[in-house]
C-alpha cells in the first residue's frame, strides 16, 4: 500500500539480486538464504546466482539443489564468462530481465554482510536513483584486508574524486542498489574495464544522478573472485580523465570485450 505521502510501500517493490558465485562450497547456500532472509521485507525477490567456469568445487550442484527447495533463487551458468566483469554483467541482464524495480548488487562469501541490506531500503524509498555502500565513511569500516587492499581501495577513491571531480566517500566498493532504470542508464553508457575498476565507473556514470552512501563493513574478499592488476584501473582512469576534459565523459561508449580469463 502507499503512504499517505504517496510513496510506494516496500511491500510493493520487486528486488533483484546480482551475484557471481565461485569455490563457495556449503557457505554458497548459507549466504543466499541470509540474503533472502533480510529481503524478506520486499514485495517480491529473485536472487541471481552467475557461475562460471572459474568454479572448481561443488557449489552450482547445491545452489541448484537449494533452488528447488527456494525459488526465488536462479543459478545462471554462464560458460562464457571470459573475465570477473563479464559475472557481474550477466548478472545485471538477468536482473533487468526479470522486470525488478530495483537491482541489489552483493559480493558472495560474506564479503559484504547480508544484514546491512536493510540499510540500503530507505533511501531508495525516499526516491534515490541508487545508493552505494561505502566503508570509508562514518559507521563504516573494513575488516580482514590487507593494508595493501586498503591503500588501494582508498587512494583509488582519492585519485578518481581528484581527476574526475566525484565527491564520494568510496568510489571502490561493489555493495549497491539502483533502480532498473539508472541500472539500464549504466549499461547504455558501457563498462570498459575488465576487472574491478568497473565499479568506479559505475559510480562515474551516475554522480549526476540522486544518489546516497550508506555505511558498510567490508570482510575479506570471497575467494573465488579476483581483483585483476592495478595498472588495468590506472589506464581505464586516465581514459575517463581524457573524457572529462574534452567534454565527452557523459556519451555512451560500446563495452569493451574480455580478452583473458580471471586468475583461478
Amino acid at each position: 500500500m502507499q503512504s499517505a505521502q504517496g510513496k510506494l510501500s516496500l511491500s510493493e517493490i520487486s528486488l533483484a539480486i546480482a551475484c557471481p558465485m565461485a569455490n563457495e562450497g556449503a557457505d554458497g547456500v548459507r549466504f543466499v538464504s541470509e540474503v533472502l532472509k533480510y529481503c524478506e521485507p520486499v514485495g517480491s525477490t529473485s536472487f541471481f546466482a552467475v557461475i562460471d567456469n572459474v568454479t572448481r568445487d561443488n557449489t552450482r550442484e547445491l545452489l541448484e539443489a537449494y533452488a528447488k527447495q527456494d525459488p526465488r533463487l536462479v543459478v545462471v551458468w554462464a560458460p562464457e564468462n571470459r573475465c570477473v566483469v563479464d559475472a557481474y554483467m550477466r548478472g545485471y541482464r538477468e536482473a533487468l530481465a526479470s522486470g525488478a524495480d530495483w537491482i541489489l548488487e552483493i559480493d558472495a562469501g560474506f564479503s559484504h554482510r547480508p544484514e546491512e541490506i536493510p540499510r540500503f531500503f530507505q533511501p531508495m524509498l525516499d526516491g534515490c536513483d541508487c545508493a552505494f555502500g561505502s566503508r570509508f565513511m562514518r559507521g563504516g569500516r573494513i575488516e580482514n584486508s590487507s593494508l595493501k587492499r586498503r591503500i588501494v581501495s582508498y587512494g583509488g577513491t582519492l585519485l578518481t574524486n581528484l581527476l574526475i571531480g566525484t565527491k564520494m566517500y568510496d568510489m571502490t566498493s561493489g555493495f549497491e542498489m539502483f533502480t532498473r532504470e539508472t541500472l539500464e542508464m549504466v549499461l547504455e553508457k558501457g563498462i570498459h574495464s575488465r576487472a574491478h575498476f568497473f565499479q568506479t565507473e559505475i559510480k562515474i556514470h551516475c554522480r549526476g544522478l540522486k544518489f546516497v552512501e550508506v555505511p558498510i563493513t567490508y570482510q575479506m574478499a570471497s575467494p573465488g573472485l579476483s581483483s585483476g592488476p592495478l595498472n588495468e584501473a590506472f589506464v581505464q582512469l586516465w581514459r575517463l580523465f581524457k573524457l572529462r576534459i574534452t567534454g565527452k565523459l557523459d556519451q555512451p561508449s560500446p563495452t569493451t570485450e574480455c580478452l583473458t580469463r580471471p586468475a583461478l
